[in-house]
C-alpha cells in the first residue's frame, strides 16, 4: 500500500508498510485424521463392569447410532451386561419448559449422593429440531455442581423425533449404567406436556416438576401426565412467589382427588420447594424412599419391572416392523410412486397406505433388506 506521508515533502515522518498477514493455519499442525480406537465387545463390557466412564460414553454411543453394524455390537454389549443390571433406583424427571428440570437436578443429584451415597447417571433428552435435525444438548451447563462431581455421570441425548419424552434408546442406555455400577438413575424428559408415558414405563418412581400459574384445576385434572405421576413438586417457591406455590400446591392436591387410585397403592403427594436456593429437598428425598419402601414390601416393585420388560418388548417388535417396512428396497420403489399419486391428488393418503401394506404382506415381507 502506497503512503503519502512517505514522500519528499514529509521530512521526518515515516511509515511502514507493515507484515504480510498469516495464515489462519497452523502451518506446524499436524494435518493426520485422528482416528478413534475401535474396542472389541469383550473390552467394552469390561470397562463396562470396571466403572469405566469412557467406555461407558462409548457404548451409548454405539446404542444411539444407527449404523447396522454398530447396532449389532451394542445389543451384543447389552445382552452381556444385562445379567448385571436392575439393581438401581429408576426415577423419571419430568416436567413444562422451564420448570427447572435440570437446575433441579443438580440440586437432587448433590443431595443425594452426600446423604444415601452411591453413584448417579443422568439421561437428559434434549429435543431434536424438525428442520436441522439437531439439538443443542445443553442440559448439562445447568448442571454445574453434578458434572463436576466424581460419582456421577451426565449424558444428554437427542431425541430424534421419538415421542413420550424420551429417546429410543434410553432404556438401553439404563442397562448400560447399571451394569457399570450405577445405583441411581435420573431420566429427564424434554417436558412436553402430556405425552411422557413412554418415561413412566422404564421408571420405578416418575416425578413431575410444577411452576406456580400454569392452569386452573380444570387444566389440573386433564387425563395425561398427572394420571401417571407418583408425586408433584412445585419449584420456584422462594421469595415472594411463596404464596402463589402453595395456592399451585393445593390446586394440585384437589386435582389428584379425581383420579383413579394408583396399582401400586400409593397417594401420590404435592410438596414445594425451590431448586435455586435448595430449600425443601430433604423433604422430597423422604418421601421418595418413603415410596419405595412402600412398594417393596407390597411386591408392586417387581410387578411393575416386569410389565414395563414387557411393554418394551412389544415396542421393539414395532420399532423392528417399521425399520424393516422403510428399509424394505421394494417398498421404498412403490413409497415413491405412490407418494407422487397422493401428491398429485390421484389418490387419497388413506387409500396411498392401504394399497401399500396390502403390496407389504403380499410380496415386500420376504424380500430379504438389501
Amino acid at each position: 500500500m502506497e503512503h503519502p506521508e512517505n514522500q519528499a515533502e514529509y521530512k521526518g515522518l515515516t511509515v511502514n508498510s507493515g507484515v504480510s498477514q498469516p495464515s489462519i493455519i497452523n502451518p506446524y499442525l499436524n494435518r493426520r485424521r485422528f482416528v478413534r480406537k475401535r474396542y472389541t465387545v469383550d473390552e467394552m463390557v469390561d470397562g463396562i463392569l470396571a466403572g469405566n466412564v469412557t467406555m461407558l460414553s462409548q457404548a451409548v454411543t454405539l446404542v444411539e447410532s444407527v449404523l447396522p453394524e454398530h447396532q449389532a455390537m451394542a445389543q451384543q454389549v447389552i445382552e452381556r451386561c444385562l445379567p448385571h443390571s436392575g439393581n438401581s433406583l429408576r426415577i423419571g424427571i419430568s416436567g413444562v419448559p422451564g420448570a427447572g428440570k435440570s437446575t433441579s437436578i443438580d440440586e437432587f443429584g448433590q443431595y443425594v449422593l452426600s446423604h444415601y451415597g452411591g453413584k448417579l447417571a443422568v439421561l437428559a433428552i434434549d429435543p431434536s429440531s424438525e428442520r436441522s435435525k439437531g439439538s443443542i444438548l445443553g442440559d448439562k451447563t445447568r448442571m454445574e455442581k453434578l458434572s463436576t462431581h466424581p460419582d456421577a455421570f451426565i449424558r444428554p441425548s437427542p431425541s430424534a423425533g421419538s415421542l413420550g419424552g424420551v429417546a429410543r434408546k434410553t432404556r438401553e442406555t439404563v442397562i448400560l449404567c447399571e451394569a457399570a455400577g450405577f445405583d441411581k438413575i435420573f431420566i429427564e424428559t424434554v417436558g412436553v406436556g402430556q405425552s411422557e408415558t413412554a418415561c413412566h414405563s422404564m421408571v420405578d418412581f416418575f416425578l413431575l416438576i410444577q411452576v406456580a400459574g400454569t392452569g386452573d384445576e380444570l387444566q389440573g385434572i386433564k387425563r395425561g401426565i398427572m394420571e401417571i405421576c407418583d408425586a408433584i413438586v412445585v419449584n420456584k417457591c422462594d421469595g415472594d412467589n411463596v404464596r402463589r406455590c402453595e395456592m399451585a400446591a393445593q390446586g394440585f392436591r384437589n386435582a389428584l382427588h379425581f383420579f383413579p387410585k394408583s396399582e401400586s397403592g400409593w397417594t401420590p403427594r404435592v410438596l414445594t420447594y425451590s431448586g435455586l436456593y435448595a430449600l425443601g429437598i430433604k423433604e422430597i428425598w423422604e418421601m421418595v424412599y418413603e415410596y419405595f419402601d412402600y412398594v417393596r414390601k407390597n411386591g408392586y416393585f417387581s410387578y411393575r419391572r416386569s410389565k414395563q420388560n414387557r411393554y418394551w418388548m412389544r415396542e421393539t417388535i414395532n420399532n423392528e416392523l417399521l425399520g424393516h417396512f422403510y428399509n424394505n428396497p421394494v417398498m421404498q420403489q412403490a413409497m415413491q410412486e405412490m407418494e407422487k399419486s397422493v401428491q398429485g391428488g390421484e389418490k387419497t393418503s388413506f387409500m396411498g397406505a392401504h394399497e401399500l401394506l396390502e403390496k407389504y404382506y403380499r410380496e415386500g415381507i420376504n424380500t430379504t433388506e438389501s
